[in-house]
């Protein structure tokens, strides 16, 4: 079963069940996805469809964030129920162990010695954890490496 599968099963599993906050976090998870559609002007595949899944869960972690250093703790909560639906939808998550080894192993392949070398690491790394890590977390790690080096 396809993600757009899943969730459209989803959508009508919260309909039946009434539970409106699944509905309402499904439904625009949906629209999301068929935006891009009509943006790019075709149907996505299942990566592309896991990107605004990962695109979604992002801008739900940026918008907690903000409503939390704007004191709306109402928001948060609701914001964090979204995400926590949104999430079923990713790929299982890289453990800190196995995105170290990731961003070694691109070190080691493009001959990075300095923090000039990031593009490159970076270009190397996020096509292989792409929806398993996040964007900001690789950076980081990058950035430690490579000033370890």
């Amino acid at each position: 079963m396809t993600t757009r599968d899943r969730i459209e099963s989803d959508i009508r599993d919260a309909m039946r069940n009434r539970n409106q906050s699944r509905l309402d976090a499904l439904r625009f998870l949906k629209n999301a996805i068929q935006l891009t559609e009509k943006d790019q002007m075709k149907d996505l595949d299942e990566t592309a469809v896991l990107d605004v899944v990962a695109k979604q869960v992002k801008d739900r972690r940026e918008s907690i964030r903000m409503f939390q250093e704007g004191g709306r703790d109402d928001l948060v909560a609701k914001e964090s129920a979204e995400l926590t639906i949104l999430e079923e939808y990713m790929p299982p998550q890289l453990d800190q162990e196995e995105l170290t080894r990731i961003v070694r192993e691109a070190i080691a392949e493009v001959g990075a010695t300095t923090a000039r070398d990031k593009g490159r690491v970076m270009g190397r790394v996020m096509p292989q954890v792409r929806g398993k890590a996040d964007g900001s977390q690789v950076n980081i790690l990058v950035d430690e490496l490579l000033a370890a080096q």
